[in-house]
Protein backbone atom coordinates (compact mmCIF):
# COMPACT_ATOMS: atom_id res chain seq x y z
CA UNK A 1 0.00 0.00 0.00
CA UNK A 2 2.74 2.47 0.97
CA UNK A 3 4.80 1.56 -2.09
CA UNK A 4 1.82 2.08 -4.37
CA UNK A 5 1.10 5.50 -2.84
CA UNK A 6 4.74 6.51 -3.18
CA UNK A 7 4.83 5.46 -6.84
CA UNK A 8 1.63 7.41 -7.50
CA UNK A 9 3.23 10.50 -5.99
CA UNK A 10 6.40 10.04 -8.05
CA UNK A 11 4.36 9.65 -11.24
CA UNK A 12 2.30 12.78 -10.58
CA UNK A 13 5.37 14.77 -9.52
CA UNK A 14 7.33 13.90 -12.67
CA UNK A 15 6.15 16.94 -14.71
CA UNK A 16 7.01 19.25 -11.80
CA UNK A 17 10.46 17.69 -11.54
CA UNK A 18 11.06 18.26 -15.25
CA UNK A 19 9.93 21.86 -14.93
CA UNK A 20 12.13 22.45 -11.90
CA UNK A 21 15.09 20.98 -13.74
CA UNK A 22 14.84 23.59 -16.49
CA UNK A 23 13.89 26.52 -14.24
CA UNK A 24 16.74 25.98 -11.79
CA UNK A 25 19.23 26.49 -14.62
CA UNK A 26 18.74 30.23 -14.11
CA UNK A 27 19.59 30.10 -10.42
CA UNK A 28 22.64 27.93 -11.02
CA UNK A 29 23.91 30.23 -13.77
CA UNK A 30 23.35 33.29 -11.60
CA UNK A 31 25.17 31.73 -8.67
CA UNK A 32 28.11 30.70 -10.84
CA UNK A 33 28.33 34.18 -12.36
CA UNK A 34 28.77 35.60 -8.86
CA UNK A 35 31.62 33.28 -7.98
CA UNK A 36 29.75 30.49 -6.15
CA UNK A 37 31.00 27.01 -6.98
CA UNK A 38 28.64 24.52 -8.68
CA UNK A 39 28.73 22.35 -5.56
CA UNK A 40 27.81 25.30 -3.34
CA UNK A 41 24.93 26.30 -5.62
CA UNK A 42 23.62 22.73 -5.66
CA UNK A 43 23.83 22.60 -1.85
CA UNK A 44 21.73 25.77 -1.61
CA UNK A 45 19.02 24.20 -3.77
CA UNK A 46 19.14 20.84 -1.98
CA UNK A 47 18.58 22.46 1.42
CA UNK A 48 16.03 25.14 0.43
CA UNK A 49 13.85 24.02 -2.51
CA UNK A 50 12.40 27.50 -3.04
CA UNK A 51 12.87 29.76 -6.03
CA UNK A 52 12.06 33.29 -4.85
CA UNK A 53 13.65 32.73 -1.44
CA UNK A 54 16.86 31.43 -2.97
CA UNK A 55 17.18 34.29 -5.45
CA UNK A 56 16.53 36.84 -2.71
CA UNK A 57 18.88 35.13 -0.28
CA UNK A 58 21.66 34.88 -2.86
CA UNK A 59 21.25 38.54 -3.79
CA UNK A 60 21.52 39.62 -0.15
CA UNK A 61 24.50 37.38 0.52
CA UNK A 62 26.34 38.86 -2.45
CA UNK A 63 25.42 42.34 -1.18
CA UNK A 64 27.07 41.39 2.15
CA UNK A 65 23.83 41.83 4.10
CA UNK A 66 23.74 40.85 7.75
CA UNK A 67 22.70 37.38 8.85
CA UNK A 68 19.46 38.55 10.44
CA UNK A 69 18.56 40.57 7.35
CA UNK A 70 18.89 37.46 5.21
CA UNK A 71 16.90 35.38 7.71
CA UNK A 72 14.04 37.87 8.03
CA UNK A 73 13.81 38.51 4.29
CA UNK A 74 13.65 34.84 3.35
CA UNK A 75 11.26 34.19 6.24
CA UNK A 76 8.79 36.76 4.90
CA UNK A 77 9.13 35.57 1.31
CA UNK A 78 8.64 31.91 2.26
CA UNK A 79 6.02 32.45 4.96
CA UNK A 80 3.29 31.32 2.55
CA UNK A 81 4.61 27.78 2.90
CA UNK A 82 3.51 27.78 6.53
CA UNK A 83 -0.06 28.39 5.40
CA UNK A 84 0.23 25.69 2.75
CA UNK A 85 1.60 23.22 5.27
CA UNK A 86 -1.31 23.90 7.60
CA UNK A 87 -3.74 23.19 4.78
CA UNK A 88 -1.96 19.93 3.92
CA UNK A 89 -1.86 18.93 7.57
CA UNK A 90 -5.64 19.13 7.75
CA UNK A 91 -5.87 16.67 4.87
CA UNK A 92 -3.55 14.13 6.52
CA UNK A 93 -4.69 11.42 8.93
CA UNK A 94 -4.16 11.61 12.67
CA UNK A 95 -1.75 8.66 12.54
CA UNK A 96 0.86 10.73 10.71
CA UNK A 97 3.44 11.75 13.31
CA UNK A 98 5.29 15.03 13.82
CA UNK A 99 8.53 13.87 12.18
CA UNK A 100 6.70 12.73 9.05
CA UNK A 101 4.82 16.02 8.87
CA UNK A 102 8.06 17.98 9.16
CA UNK A 103 9.65 15.88 6.42
CA UNK A 104 6.76 16.36 4.01
CA UNK A 105 6.69 20.09 4.82
CA UNK A 106 10.23 20.37 3.47
CA UNK A 107 9.00 19.26 0.03
CA UNK A 108 6.03 21.64 0.10
CA UNK A 109 6.25 24.08 -2.81
CA UNK A 110 3.59 25.97 -4.76
CA UNK A 111 3.31 23.32 -7.47
CA UNK A 112 3.47 20.32 -5.12
CA UNK A 113 0.85 21.95 -2.90
CA UNK A 114 -1.46 22.45 -5.89
CA UNK A 115 -1.10 18.80 -6.92
CA UNK A 116 -1.65 17.55 -3.38
CA UNK A 117 -4.75 19.67 -2.79
CA UNK A 118 -6.19 18.54 -6.13
CA UNK A 119 -6.13 14.93 -4.92
CA UNK A 120 -9.50 13.59 -3.77
CA UNK A 121 -7.92 10.92 -1.57
CA UNK A 122 -6.64 11.51 2.01
CA UNK A 123 -3.02 12.64 1.91
CA UNK A 124 -0.42 10.20 3.22
CA UNK A 125 3.26 10.57 3.98
CA UNK A 126 4.42 8.14 1.23
CA UNK A 127 2.32 9.95 -1.37
CA UNK A 128 3.67 13.40 -0.41
CA UNK A 129 7.23 12.10 -0.31
CA UNK A 130 6.70 10.67 -3.78
CA UNK A 131 5.42 14.03 -4.99
CA UNK A 132 8.55 15.74 -3.71
CA UNK A 133 11.21 13.25 -4.80
CA UNK A 134 11.61 14.18 -8.47
CA UNK A 135 11.09 17.93 -7.91
CA UNK A 136 13.94 17.90 -5.38
CA UNK A 137 16.19 15.93 -7.73
CA UNK A 138 15.24 18.14 -10.67
CA UNK A 139 15.74 21.40 -8.75
CA UNK A 140 19.12 20.35 -7.37
CA UNK A 141 20.33 18.73 -10.60
CA UNK A 142 19.24 21.67 -12.72
CA UNK A 143 21.05 24.06 -10.39
CA UNK A 144 24.23 22.02 -10.61
CA UNK A 145 24.16 21.83 -14.41
CA UNK A 146 23.17 25.49 -14.68
CA UNK A 147 26.14 26.49 -12.55
CA UNK A 148 28.47 24.32 -14.61
CA UNK A 149 27.14 25.70 -17.92
CA UNK A 150 26.52 29.25 -16.73
CA UNK A 151 29.45 30.64 -18.64
CA UNK A 152 28.28 29.01 -21.88
CA UNK A 153 24.51 29.60 -22.07
CA UNK A 154 23.38 33.05 -23.39
CA UNK A 155 21.40 35.35 -21.09
CA UNK A 156 18.19 35.26 -23.17
CA UNK A 157 18.14 31.45 -23.00
CA UNK A 158 18.50 31.44 -19.20
CA UNK A 159 15.74 34.05 -18.92
CA UNK A 160 13.39 31.95 -21.06
CA UNK A 161 13.94 28.96 -18.80
CA UNK A 162 12.92 31.04 -15.79
CA UNK A 163 9.51 31.84 -17.31
CA UNK A 164 8.63 28.14 -17.47
CA UNK A 165 7.96 28.04 -13.71
CA UNK A 166 4.94 30.34 -14.05
CA UNK A 167 3.61 28.45 -17.06
CA UNK A 168 3.89 25.17 -15.17
CA UNK A 169 1.97 26.56 -12.18
CA UNK A 170 -0.79 27.92 -14.44
CA UNK A 171 -1.09 24.50 -16.09
CA UNK A 172 -1.67 22.94 -12.66
CA UNK A 173 -4.24 25.46 -11.43
CA UNK A 174 -6.35 26.00 -14.57
CA UNK A 175 -7.87 22.46 -14.94
CA UNK A 176 -9.44 22.29 -11.43
CA UNK A 177 -10.52 25.94 -11.77
CA UNK A 178 -12.44 25.04 -14.94
CA UNK A 179 -14.12 22.07 -13.27
CA UNK A 180 -15.02 23.60 -9.90
CA UNK A 181 -16.58 27.04 -9.44
CA UNK A 182 -15.24 27.56 -5.87
CA UNK A 183 -11.68 27.05 -7.09
CA UNK A 184 -12.25 29.53 -9.92
CA UNK A 185 -13.62 32.15 -7.54
CA UNK A 186 -10.67 31.76 -5.18
CA UNK A 187 -8.22 32.09 -8.07
CA UNK A 188 -9.97 35.23 -9.32
CA UNK A 189 -9.97 36.70 -5.81
CA UNK A 190 -6.22 36.05 -5.50
CA UNK A 191 -5.62 37.74 -8.87
CA UNK A 192 -7.64 40.81 -7.86
CA UNK A 193 -5.83 41.16 -4.53
CA UNK A 194 -2.47 40.69 -6.25
CA UNK A 195 -3.29 43.41 -8.79
CA UNK A 196 -4.12 45.81 -5.98
CA UNK A 197 -0.52 45.59 -4.74
CA UNK A 198 0.64 46.64 -8.21
CA UNK A 199 -1.96 49.31 -8.94
CA UNK A 200 -2.48 51.03 -5.56
CA UNK A 201 0.46 53.36 -4.79
CA UNK A 202 -0.05 53.09 -1.03
CA UNK A 203 0.64 49.34 -1.21
CA UNK A 204 3.89 49.54 -3.20
CA UNK A 205 5.98 49.53 -0.02
CA UNK A 206 4.84 46.02 0.97
CA UNK A 207 7.42 43.34 0.22
CA UNK A 208 6.56 40.66 -2.39
CA UNK A 209 6.66 37.93 0.25
CA UNK A 210 4.17 39.75 2.50
CA UNK A 211 1.95 40.47 -0.51
CA UNK A 212 1.84 36.76 -1.36
CA UNK A 213 0.80 35.93 2.20
CA UNK A 214 -1.97 38.55 2.13
CA UNK A 215 -3.22 37.22 -1.22
CA UNK A 216 -3.19 33.66 0.07
CA UNK A 217 -4.98 34.42 3.34
CA UNK A 218 -7.48 36.79 1.71
CA UNK A 219 -8.43 34.44 -1.13
CA UNK A 220 -8.54 31.39 1.13
CA UNK A 221 -10.65 33.25 3.70
CA UNK A 222 -13.09 34.34 1.03
CA UNK A 223 -13.34 30.77 -0.21
CA UNK A 224 -13.92 29.45 3.31
CA UNK A 225 -16.74 31.96 3.91
CA UNK A 226 -18.45 31.67 0.54
CA UNK A 227 -17.89 27.97 -0.12
CA UNK A 228 -17.61 26.17 3.24
CA UNK A 229 -16.92 22.43 3.23
CA UNK A 230 -19.26 20.50 5.47
CA UNK A 231 -17.56 18.08 7.84
CA UNK A 232 -18.63 14.47 7.49
CA UNK A 233 -20.37 12.97 10.47
CA UNK A 234 -18.31 10.44 12.37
Amino acid sequence: MKTREYRLGVRQGFPVGMGYFSVSFGFGAMAAAQGITPGGAALLSATNLTSAGQFAGLTMILARAGLWEVILTTLVINSRYALMSLALSQRMGEKVGLLARMLTAFFNTDEIFALAMASHEPLTCPYLLGLGTLPLIGWTGGTLLGAMAGSVLPLNFRTALGVMLYGMFVAIVVPPARRERPVLMVVVAALVISCLFSWVPQLHGITPGAAIVVCTVGAAGLGAVCFPIEEEAE
